[in-house]
């Protein structure tokens, strides 16, 4: 395959497994990458992980501003395919279609459940038992192409988001490195996606990441281990925020009102919520580092947490 030149686009650190198979098995001639960020008080210039991966494998990157404006300098490469995993931008159709062999994306989500931007969330949040990787054609749609092969994995209850990152990005390399030969021969079976089946992923947004004890404690749950560690639930407690690290889920509860923190326990504080406690295993109080609640407990004092209302 060494023989096939690819363009690939994508970003985050999700994507680089992939990129680096690629670049093995592969002829990347271009990296497509999102801009260079900054970040930090003195707004140091921060390249994007797959920006880095290119770099050191002295391959060219591009960073267009607006894809579907700056399309013809990635054609006039000649690709034989683009590749794509967690790009960041809607790509279009030209890109899609003129290649040889296509566009082909690997997307973090048994689809077509959870297409969108945030399947490794949402899975978790939405209380998905099993999740995996697709490999598909891209079409103009969100997600929608047609779908080439599929890997899984079951969803423990202690997963959180960035060990389902973790999983997903190296199933998703492996899936890949698996198909492509196929893909270049011809030898896959393009297969519909059912339209009667799909759910989406949308961006968490800024507001969903404060927690409502309103909820089943599993909902509860799953939403603490679903924005664990990026970009980590909160609550109120006394006027400031109190990230939400790990959780497990009680048992039954009759006293309290729904925030109440109504036990203490040796390693977890219990909150009420809509049917049972929800235990508090790990937080992380404004301007100090993440730390055990056992530590959290003992450094606040018994007295000043017990009765306390979270919201």
């Amino acid at each position: 395959m060494k023989d096939k030149k690819v363009v690939f686009m994508g970003t985050p650190d999700f994507s680089v497994p992939v990129l680096e198979m690629l670049i093995e098995k592969t002829n990347v001639i271009l990296v497509v990458t999102k801009e260079d960020a900054k970040s930090g008080r003195g707004e140091k210039i921060r390249f994007s992980p797959i920006k880095e991966v290119a770099l050191k494998h002295n391959i060219e990157v591009f960073q267009p501003h607006k894809i579907r404006e700056e399309y013809n300098y990635i054609l006039e490469k000649n690709p034989d395919i683009i590749i794509t995993c967690a790009y960041g931008q809607i790509i279009p159709k030209e890109l899609l279609f003129t290649p040889p062999y296509k566009a082909v994306n690997v997307h973090a989500s048994l689809l077509p459940k959870l297409r969108g931007g945030a399947p490794l969330h949402r899975c978790l949040i939405d209380g998905y038992k099993e999740t995996g990787v697709t490999i598909m054609y891209m079409a103009e749609g969100m997600d929608d192409g047609d779908i080439i092969t599929n890997a899984k994995i079951d969803i423990n209850d202690d997963d959180n988001v960035g060990i389902i990152h973790d999983k997903l990005s190296i199933l998703g390399r492996d899936l890949l490195e698996n198909t492509l030969e196929d893909i270049f021969s011809g030898n896959v079976k393009r297969i519909k996606q059912d339209e009667s089946k799909v759910t989406f992923a949308k961006i968490i947004k800024k507001e969903e990441e404060h927690l409502d004890f309103n909820k089943t404690a599993q909902e509860v749950h799953n939403k603490i281990r679903g924005l664990y560690p990026f970009p980590v639930s909160y609550v109120i407690l006394n006027g400031e925020i109190l990230k939400i690290c790990e959780s497990k889920v009680g048992k039954e509860i009759n006293k309290g009102i729904v925030g109440e923190i109504t036990n203490l326990y040796k390693d977890s504080f219990g909150v009420k919520c809509k049917d049972k406690e929800i235990l508090i295993t790990r937080v992380k109080p404004a301007g100090k580092k993440e730390m055990s609640s056992k530590d959290y407990i003992n450094g606040k004092g018994k007295e000043k947490l017990l009765g306390e209302i979270l919201c």
